[in-house]
């Protein structure tokens, strides 16, 4: 028969997360005022009480003219170390440290002081020890002493040291503690040691992407879940190669000068606790190139936003968006384009319409031939071209254009419309799209 025999260890991780405290402001209503200049449990010791008003009436009395008769008790004033109970001045209860590791949040640095305790009556020696993260993704190590090993750690000793992790998957997440060392029978033995907490969102993002008369505008909401006030250091939307972007702000009718300060002196943004939102809204404009590269990337990718913020007294926060992905938008293989229409146009009178072919494919287009189609009826015949009906092109390069000029006459005045403009494709005896019609309006001399 086998026994399992349980092993007794020399060693024991002790774990506490390093950050600041939060920010807990007692009740008004209960506040005492005395309490900013006397420690909370002043009136715990009779003797202390008894020089309380000789205190009040001066604040800067020394530390050697205060009494010096101290009780032996186990009271506040002891855990503090403090000498003498009118030391403890201070807000009472303002400074709150978390229980166990507290809310961690993704976009944080989780910080950790780790201290390896001997609590034997013997050396332990040639201790090699571990820390690492490890979440449902990958393992990260945070230390290793594999290559120079603690040589001892005596009795009643211990080794302490601080890591750091920067917080980047939501969800479970493991401290994994282990240690290796000869004990003092000279026993190679083995410990490991886990603390697991939990990686909470503390941001939600919400976008919509509206696009307005060929101009596409990019909202970000952002919904605070947190049981603290956030602070945004910086919201910037990078936007993809092909896109360029301006935030939108409220315009607060306020002075040149003031503006400039506030610009150099940016303040804060404050998204309050538990839910508190704020809104971003980016205009964003596409390249001359645009069409033709999201058509080769086969995506309509906007960009990513960077996003980063402090707590209550300064804890910083980083986040990352995911890529930002448009309404999706089919291009044409050609696309003809206005460039400059004449501001004037006079009744019967030639006029030239700049216009602009461009080739967004990755080959060779053309040669081709552009016309203005016309109605067969011949009351409907308002704008017509003047001179040759047809229009022979070159061959247009990929991802590249050529411009040229169509010569028109007007027929009738008042608001009129140039439409039928077509382009065919010789080579490939292809027609396509004809322009979408152009409103121009026509004058008398």
């Amino acid at each position: 028969m086998s026994s399992n025999r349980q092993v007794q260890h020399s060693l024991a991780f002790r774990v506490m997360r390093l950050c600041r405290p939060s920010l807990q402001v007692d009740n008004p209503l209960r506040f005492d005022p005395c309490d900013l200049i006397a420690g909370e449990d002043l009136f715990d010791d009779p003797a202390a009480a008894s020089h309380l008003p000789r205190l009040l009436s001066n604040p800067t009395l020394s530390t050697a003219a205060k009494p010096s008769d101290a009780s032996g008790d186990l009271t506040y004033r002891s855990r503090f170390l403090l000498h003498h109970p009118s030391d403890a001045m201070g807000l009472p209860g303002l400074l709150v440290l978390p229980q166990a590791f507290g809310a961690i949040y993704l976009g944080e640095t989780f910080c950790s002081y780790i201290s390896i305790n001997n609590s034997s009556n013997f050396e332990v020696r040639d201790v090699v020890i571990k820390a690492e993260i490890q979440t449902e993704r990958q393992r990260i190590l945070l230390l290793d002493t594999s290559k120079s090993p603690v040589e001892s750690i005596r009795a009643g000793g211990h080794y302490d040291f601080i890591v750091e992790h920067d917080v980047k998957e939501l969800g479970a997440h493991t401290l994994v503690c282990t240690a290796m060392y000869n004990d003092g029978d000279g026993e190679r033995k083995y410990l490991p040691q886990f603390f697991k907490f939990i990686v909470s969102n503390p941001l939600s993002v919400r976008t919509k992407v509206r696009i307005v008369k060929e101009t596409t505008f990019l909202e970000a909401c952002f919904e605070n879940h947190t049981k603290s006030n956030l602070y945004m250091d910086q919201v910037d939307f990078e936007p993809a190669q092909q896109w360029s972007a301006t935030v939108l702000k409220a315009d607060d009718h306020e002075s040149e000068k003031s503006a400039l300060t506030r610009e150099i002196f940016k303040p804060p943004i404050l998204i309050k606790s538990g839910g508190g939102i704020h809104y971003y809204l980016y205009q964003l404009k596409s390249s001359s190139q645009g069409p033709a590269q999201m058509k080769v990337d086969g995506s309509n990718v906007l960009g990513k936003l960077q996003i980063t913020w402090r707590t209550n007294l300064g804890e910083p926060g980083r986040l990352q968006t995911q890529q930002i992905l448009g309404s999706p938008i089919t291009y044409k293989e050609i696309e003809l384009q206005i460039v400059e229409v004449p501001s004037v146009i006079i009744l019967e009178k030639p006029f030239l319409v700049h216009l602009n072919l461009v080739n967004q494919t990755d080959r060779v287009m053309g040669p081709f031939e552009v016309w203005l189609s016309q109605s067969d009826e011949p009351n409907e015949k308002v704008v017509m071209v003047n001179g040759l009906q047809t229009l022979a092109l070159p061959q247009v390069e990929a991802f590249n254009s050529t411009s040229f000029r169509m010569n028109l006459i007007a027929t009738k005045l008042g608001v009129q419309k140039i439409a039928g403009i077509t382009v065919f494709d010789t080579k490939e005896k292809r027609t396509y799209d004809s322009l979408s019609d152009l409103e121009i309006f026509v004058n008398l001399d």
